[in-house]
Parts: C-alpha cells; sequence; structure tokens
C-alpha cells in the first residue's frame, strides 16, 4: 500500500492550507513571522506530508483537504479606540517581541525614532493597518521577508521607502498596509534581510512533528512552476528587490 502522506499535493490543497494557516494567526495561535514562513512552505510544498506538518501543532487540523474552518471576523477594536499609537518627540519608541495587533497601528515621530517590529506580533486581523508620521524624524517598521507592502500617502521634503523581498505573484501573502506622511522625515519598512535576525521558528515544527510522529521531515522542497522557485529563489528575490528600488530611485 502506498503511504498517502507521499501524495503530491493539488494547488486547492496548498491553498486550504493557507486558509488554516490565516485562521490560525486570527486566532492569535501564530506570529506574523510564522505565518508568513509557514505560508511560503505552504505554496512550496509537494506532498501531503509537506503541508501536514506545516499545520500539526494547530488544534482541529484537518489535513491538506480542500475542506476548512471559516475565517473568524476580524477583531474590532476595544473601547471605541481606533488606533494603538506609539509616539516619539525629540526620543525613542520601539516595540518588538511578542506582543498582540488587534487594531490599526498609529506611529508619530516628531524629531524622534519609532521602531515597529511585526515579526514576533500576534497579528488578529485579517490586515496589518499602519498610520504613519515623520516630522523631521523617522517611521521604521520591520516585517518578514515574504509579506506583500502597500505604501502610499504623502512626502514632503523627505522620503517614504520600501526595502522587503515580496512574495512572488500569485501568493496569497500576508499584507501590511501603510499610510505614510512625511515633513523632512522618512518613513521606512525593511524586511528581514536588512534588519538584525530572529530565531525562526521550522526547528520547532520539525521538534513537535518527530516527538508526534517518529520521524523528521526534511523542509518541503520547492515544487516546479508556476511559482518557479530553486535553490537560488532567495538570491533572486534580493535582486528583484533591488531592481526595483533601482527603478523607483531613477522615477520609474
Amino acid at each position: 500500500m502506498s503511504d498517502p502522506g507521499g501524495m503530491r499535493v493539488s494547488d486547492a490543497e496548498r491553498e486550504a492550507t493557507v486558509e488554516l494557516l490565516r485562521v490560525a494567526s486570527v486566532e492569535g495561535r501564530l506570529t506574523l513571522g510564522e505565518l508568513t514562513e509557514r505560508t511560503e512552505a505552504a505554496y512550496t510544498a509537494v506532498t501531503h506530508a509537506d503541508l501536514a506538518v506545516l499545520t500539526s501543532d494547530l488544534p482541529s487540523a484537518q489535513g491538506p483537504g480542500p475542506a476548512h474552518a471559516p475565517a473568524p471576523a476580524p477583531a474590532r477594536p476595544e473601547g471605541g479606540r481606533a488606533r494603538r499609537w506609539l509616539v516619539a518627540v525629540m526620543s525613542e519608541s520601539k516595540r518588538r517581541g511578542k506582543w498582540r495587533i488587534d487594531r490599526e497601528l498609529g506611529a508619530a515621530a516628531v524629531m524622534g525614532e519609532v521602531t515597529i517590529d511585526l515579526r514576533q506580533a500576534e497579528v488578529r486581523t485579517d490586515v496589518v493597518d499602519i498610520f504613519a508620521t515623520a516630522v523631521m524624524g523617522s517611521v521604521k517598521i520591520i516585517v518578514p521577508d515574504g509579506v506583500d507592502v502597500e505604501i502610499d500617502g504623502f512626502v514632503f521634503m523627505g522620503e517614504k521607502k520600501v526595502q522587503v523581498i515580496e512574495a512572488p505573484e500569485g501568493m496569497r501573502a500576508p499584507l501590511v498596509r501603510v499610510r505614510a506622511y512625511a515633513l523632512m522625515g522618512e518613513i521606512k519598512v525593511v524586511g528581514d534581510s536588512r534588519a538584525r535576525p530572529i530565531e525562526k521558528a521550522w526547528a520547532a515544527w520539525k521538534e513537535h512533528w518527530q516527538r508526534a510522529y517518529g520521524e523528521l521531515p526534511e523542509r518541503p522542497r520547492p515544487p516546479l512552476p508556476p511559482h518557479g522557485w530553486d535553490s537560488h529563489r532567495e538570491e533572486r528575490w534580493e535582486r528583484r528587490a533591488q531592481e526595483r528600488e533601482e527603478r523607483r530611485d531613477r522615477g520609474y
């Protein structure tokens, strides 16, 4: 009898696993970094065993089939507060490590510096929305490489920029949306490759799998196209990010 765990997965099964991971994130079971890392692994999964390890530590995981739990509604702001603010006036304000995001974030730097590190945050909403203002100061937002970033707003005698290795087109990656307003200031979104590294959670998943099933699977292998990833995908991501930055600098 063939091993069902070795059966190749379909695109629908990959998408179902990604949805299950998203629901787990909204429920507070995964950090943004874990969600991003596991989402990438789901899209690169080849077999059912590759997908199973991604949800083995989540409750009510039904396997990589097309059925999944309905998505919960996004969390509502508590106490009527529309945003959670980090403010620095001629000073520094930093938020990093493990923390919860259940509403829109606000960052204001007036001749100061605000740093928001989202990599280990529990994101209880479908999208991370950030309203950022810098007046002769700077706002730095750190995200996991592999998320999608949208940034808009207005800058006068300042700068807003994104230095993130974003997910390939077609991948339903976590979204960070920034409205940036700067007056002689800087607002930037940077990824793991440009920030101080943190410990990845992949080793913990493999240890859990080993305890539960008595085996230690390899990390999911990149599939054949449509995504076309290979062992050098990180280098290509970095090269594409640099090319996009150069095109923005030239005004294209």
